[in-house]
């Protein structure tokens, strides 16, 4: 993939365990001390945020030239791509914690689970967003991804509060029964709480999160059933989106809708919590 500047932004995919290294921590910072997640003892200790699926994985990297050093990048931005054809090879995707991927394991094409996104809050409106988002569409493009998945993420558990917006998601963004993942029995919690009769549609899509809205913005689906994740505090989704969708007219779209509500956007190691 090819490096792309935006002013002083620098996107490409990490090249050494530098690189890595740096995106861990941007994470640890986004994800435990921004956002109240609980740190396993070895991230504690490394003040990192790492499991076993950041060595099989490719690292996209937004990093500010002006600031570190090429021994020490400053990371402003990451997104996390784990591809079919590598996680089939090393134990299976990060999502099958959460859900039974069904019938996308068995596709027949070049999938991706999409992860561990965050932005540093000081680039939040500076273009790192779109740099992102110009950097999945060529990692696609270069790897024929037809598919690509991973949890939404919704931030909090209550589920009385987020009743309407899980409710919405079942009734009219359910994905297709031959890609429709399920939420594995032990973490199974319905999405159809409320009657579809019953729900607000303008303010179930403004309790969105936004980087939720910009996945269903591109044509994607819900899968069935959600799943509390305590120790990121939210409650997740899987998302599918099919890639023929992620257009650049769309991106242009999704990228403008973010300029003033990135502010709240990170993705878990579940791609999307808002809360990414």
């Amino acid at each position: 993939m090819e490096t792309l500047r935006f002013n002083n932004l620098e996107l490409r995919l990490a090249n050494s365990a530098a690189d890595i290294d740096a995106a861990q921590a941007l994470r640890y910072r986004i994800f435990y001390e921004e956002m109240g997640a609980t740190p396993s003892v070895l991230c504690k200790s490394l003040a990192r945020d790492t499991d076993r699926f950041d060595e099989i994985c490719d690292h996209l990297l937004v990093i500010d030239l002006e600031k570190g050093t090429d021994s020490t990048p400053y990371v402003v931005g990451t997104y996390r791509f784990l591809r079919s054809s590598i996680a089939r090879k090393n134990g299976g995707f990060y999502s099958e914690s959460e859900f039974d991927l069904g019938h996308l394991n068995v596709f027949p094409g070049e999938i991706m689970e999409l992860g561990r996104s965050c932005i540093d809050a000081a680039y939040r409106r500076r273009g790192a967003m779109q740099l992102l988002w110009r950097g999945i569409a060529a990692y696609i493009h270069q790897y024929d991804v037809q598919i690509m998945f991973g949890c939404g993420s919704i931030h909090g558990t209550d589920l009385k509060e987020q009743a309407r917006v899980l409710s919405y998601l079942h009734h009219y963004h359910k994905a297709p029964g031959h890609l429709r993942p399920r939420a594995l029995d032990k973490h199974y919690i319905p999405m159809k709480m409320m009657k579809r009769k019953e729900i607000d549609i303008e303010m179930a899509h403004r309790e969105l999160p936004p980087l939720l809205k910009g996945y269903l913005r591109l044509g994607g689906y819900i899968g069935d059933g959600a799943v509390i994740d305590h120790q990121f505090n939210t409650i997740d989704v899987c998302v599918i989106v099919e890639t023929e969708n992620v257009t650049n007219k769309y991106i242009r779209h999704f990228s403008r809708d973010q300029k003033q509500k990135v502010g709240a956007t990170v993705a878990t190691g579940n791609p999307v919590q808002v809360y990414s």
